[in-house]
């Protein structure tokens, strides 16, 4: 930048830190201008980057792993839980559409070799760039030569920079209405998980008149309502398995619509009267913050004959759960609970109850697991002289956050973080990594295309979107997914962090994250069969 700015400031420039915060906050700016509802948000970082890079601002390649390592696991502890869920309902299809996604490249790549002449080295490096896969690359560089690398370096910039542009123009194109597609996700969640309710009941069936609610199962036989009081000769009672009910009697019991429709059906009649607590009772919601309890079945606690006490409901992540007796507990869950004051005091203390243990920050977990995912991810498969395979540092990093997240538990190392310190933690990677990736791309992009011509630059575009408008085809014609798991499918496809960020930014919900956690270690594994195959044929 030297003659295009005072010498202060270029001498400031040629500091990596002061550069990096400079390109961010531009950045910043930059994402915010809004042109007919399109607005490039954190990934106009990288566009940013691109420019600083290619007037020799350089942010070190150290700050960038680590960005991209801090990324990935958040996105992996974030998509934890809900990942195998996915992968049982959706898998299937969001892994045809990434198989389609490499398959279209390798083809695009092939054609673009006859189409320029191209030789296997220009081929595989082309693919490789458009894909932005380093474990691809250096399959490439071990098979085609070194020569592969300036194929790759001009491709790479574009599949950076080409995917970031797709998602976000890909609703506008297809004139999909984003708030209405989180809507309809909401409303299959809340019927996935239907809303908690209370209703009251009269004891009206003589079959279960003198039985105790041990003896009547109500909560099997309704399928999940639980009696959370009793009124009983004008007394009000907190239920234990012995509670024994008499014609006349009042129940006041929580579950969903569904479960409250057949204990009506069972016991009797509805009635418009609320069950008070009592001067004994009380009612409190209480936070699963021990970390000995997490994975633990609420049925293993034994809550009505330790505490005497009853859990009326379960929330997590914002949705309400019965409390069934296999119900595992995860950290952070809220327990609304009925109970005497006393046995209530007792009972909260067993859960920890200690919201500040939520917004702290526990980093060994963190760094053990990323220490885990560098060393699985330095694991390498051989299947004789032909084939190995490694997931590599950002394959083995989301791999091992993926498996920790779901178990949630191990020892006493719990594999969780709050909802506020993963989003900090993931802003943060991000950022580092786009302005890394950025400066690195931006260096050699001019000159690259200035020593080797169009041709190989053309090509990189062509292997870059080809794949990503037969994924769109494939996904919205046969498949039917909503546009958050596809974008998720396309970036998890196309291995893009920065696509998967760019995804990130246009919803609150973790579908993108998801789908891309899905699909990314399938693509990358088959992309690698990909190079190996166009280096062996050709």
């Amino acid at each position: 930048m030297n003659g295009l700015l005072p010498s202060f400031l270029t001498d400031l420039l040629q500091s990596p830190y002061f550069a990096l915060f400079v390109i961010i906050a531009l950045g910043f700016m930059l994402g915010r201008i809004n042109i007919k509802g399109i607005s490039l948000d954190v990934s106009a970082v990288i566009f940013v980057a691109l420019l600083f890079g290619h007037f020799g601002v350089v942010i070190p390649s150290s700050l960038s792993d680590f960005g991209m390592v801090l990324f990935i696991f958040t996105i992996g502890i974030q998509a934890g839980p809900g990942f195998f869920r996915s992968f049982r309902s959706k898998g299937r299809s969001l892994v045809i559409i990434s198989l389609v996604i490499v398959s279209t490249a390798a083809i695009a790549a092939v054609a673009m070799r006859y189409l320029f002449g191209l030789d296997t080295a220009a081929t595989t490096g082309i693919l490789t760039g458009a894909l932005t896969s380093t474990p691809g690359l250096a399959t490439a560089k071990e098979i085609a030569g070194d020569d592969t690398a300036v194929a790759y370096g001009i491709a790479y910039p574009f599949g950076v920079i080409g995917v970031i542009l797709f998602v976000k123009l890909l609703p506008r194109l297809c004139k999909i209405n984003l708030a209405d597609v989180e809507r309809e996700m909401a409303n299959e969640d809340r019927s996935r998980y239907p809303e908690i309710a209370t209703r009251t009941c009269r004891v009206e069936n003589i079959a279960f008149t003198d039985k105790t609610l041990s003896e009547m199962n109500l909560r099997v036989i309704t399928g999940g309502a639980v009696v959370s009081r009793i009124k009983h000769d004008g007394e009000y009672l907190l239920p234990t398995g012995n509670s024994r009910l008499s014609h006349g009697d009042l129940i006041k019991a929580v579950g969903t619509d569904a479960a409250l429709d057949k204990l009506e059906q069972f016991v009797g009649s509805k009635v418009e009267e609320d069950l008070p607590l009592g001067v004994e009772l009380d009612l409190v919601t209480a936070i699963v913050s021990n970390k000995a309890l997490v994975n633990m079945r609420l049925s293993s606690l034994n809550i009505s004959s330790n505490f005497n006490c009853t859990v009326t409901r379960v929330r997590r992540s914002g949705i309400d759960l019965p409390p069934t007796p296999n119900l595992q507990l995860r950290w952070g869950d809220k327990l609304t609970i009925v109970g005497r004051k006393g046995d209530l005091s007792e009972l909260t203390k067993l859960l920890g109850n200690d919201a500040k243990k939520l917004s702290d920050t526990d980093f060994f977990p963190i760094a053990l697991g990323i220490v885990l995912g560098v060393l699985f991810g330095r694991l390498t498969l051989s299947l004789g002289d032909t084939f190995s395979f490694s997931f590599g540092l950002t394959g083995g990093v989301l791999v091992m956050a993926l498996l920790l997240s779901a178990k949630g538990k191990t020892g006493p190392v719990v594999w969780s973080m709050s909802s506020s310190a993963n989003q900090l933690l993931r802003q943060l990677g991000l950022l580092l990594f786009l302005a890394g990736v950025g400066t690195s791309a931006g260096q050699s992009v001019v000159e690259t295309i200035q020593r080797e011509g169009w041709s190989l630059f053309i090509a990189g575009i062509v292997v870059t979107l080809a794949p990503m408008i037969a994924a769109a085809f494939v996904g919205m014609r046969f498949f039917k997914i909503n546009i958050f798991d596809l974008l998720g499918t396309i970036t998890g496809g196309m291995t893009s962090t920065p696509g998967l960020a760019a995804a990130d930014s246009m919803t609150d919900s973790p579908a993108p994250s998801i789908a891309y956690a899905t699909v990314y270690p399938v693509a990358m594994v088959f992309l690698i069969l990909c190079v190996q195959a166009i280096a062996s044929i050709f």
